[in-house]
């Protein structure tokens, strides 16, 4: 006799309509800067000074809890692609390692995570992937994921301009 957690899919039909399904994207990007990753990770765990790196912060970055710690929220309004108040829990801090965390904006849940290696030729590879779950399009007939990946390219661009520009003042 054999036993299944879960039913056969005949009888559990799946009653969402079309428009309610979702898929998970994942979206993954990588950057490099000269910055040590200790270096890398001051900076980037300084989140006063995210709104420096990108036009989307349309309010303070807010924190119930301990700045990185696991289980404490990290709040903020983004003003595009549309006026939305970010929610994001970290579930792992780890510096100058990592950090992840699930957000919620908009209608969708992120995982995303960050991680800082030392790339063998001198500085910092900073990698990171989320993987994204909600509606399917955005404003504009936009893929959500085309949406976020324009986001995050640029945010870690200028984030790594910045990394660069200090590592060359030590």
């Amino acid at each position: 006799m054999s036993f299944s957690l879960r039913p056969d899919r005949d009888l559990t039909p799946d009653v969402r309509t079309r428009s309610m399904r979702s898929e998970i994207a994942r979206i993954e990007h990588a950057v490099f800067t000269k910055a040590p990753c200790d270096l890398a990770w001051k900076l980037f765990s300084d989140w006063r000074r995210w709104p420096e790196l990108s036009d989307l912060y349309g309010s303070p970055i807010e924190w119930k809890g301990s700045p990185w710690a696991p289980g404490s929220r990290m709040q903020f309004d983004i003003v595009r692609p549309v006026r939305a108040r970010m929610d994001r829990v970290i579930t792992i801090c780890s510096p100058p390692r990592c950090v992840a965390w699930i957000n919620h904006v908009y209608g969708y849940t992120m995982e995303q995570w960050v991680l800082f290696d030392q790339y063998a030729g001198g500085g910092t590879r900073i990698s990171t992937w989320i993987e994204l779950t909600g509606a399917e399009l955005c404003p504009d007939g936009k893929h959500a994921s085309e949406v976020v990946k324009g986001v995050l390219e640029k945010w870690f661009s200028n984030f790594c301009a910045k990394c660069d520009e200090v590592a060359g003042r030590r």
